[in-house]
């Protein structure tokens, strides 16, 4: 499904970029991560949603774990 018609980001985009090695730990990472950069911010929220799911899976599978929804936004209001 596709998250950010801006930079046309899909949901596997990000849950890719969150499998990553060194996995971004803000919003604006992700975009980072993706080579772009927030347009016009809507899709925010649920880049966060998807981040904070997948921050809960990797905790449930024994990885180091960040709290959810973190003060770090990236530069992005949500």
């Amino acid at each position: 499904m596709i998250v950010c018609s801006c930079n046309v980001l899909s949901d596997h985009d990000v849950r890719t970029v969150l499998t990553a090695e060194r996995t971004p730990t803000t919003i604006g990472q992700v975009y980072g991560c993706l080579d772009c950069n927030a347009q016009c911010g809507r899709c925010a929220r649920t880049i966060r949603r998807i981040m904070d799911e997948a921050i809960a899976g990797a905790c449930g599978a024994g990885r180091q774990c960040h709290p959810p929804g973190g003060q770090d936004r990236g530069g992005i209001s949500v």
